[in-house]
């Protein structure tokens, strides 16, 4: 004979039995998880900070005359848009 059929239970709907407990360890995992997620952001901020600081990599202007092509004539800031 099956067991359901033997022990009572409570009837329960589909919802509630899904739902997951909260508890000591779910605080954990996710107070952990965050930590190490900090620590990874953290790691790789501070392994690239050298190259973000410096600017000796960038391809910039290097003589006045190469830097003056790209300066274009300024225009008055326009409070209402154009129609």
């Amino acid at each position: 004979m099956p067991a359901d059929l033997e022990h009572h239970h409570p009837a329960v709907n589909a919802t509630r039995v899904r739902q997951g407990r909260w508890g000591k360890h779910v605080f954990w995992v996710l107070i952990i998880s965050t930590v190490l997620a900090a620590a990874a952001l953290f790691g790789a901020w501070g392994l690239r900070s050298g190259d973000l600081a410096g600017v000796e990599h960038t391809k910039g202007a290097t003589t006045t005359q190469e830097a003056e092509r790209y300066s274009g004539e300024q225009a008055p800031v326009r409070q209402t848009p154009s129609s």
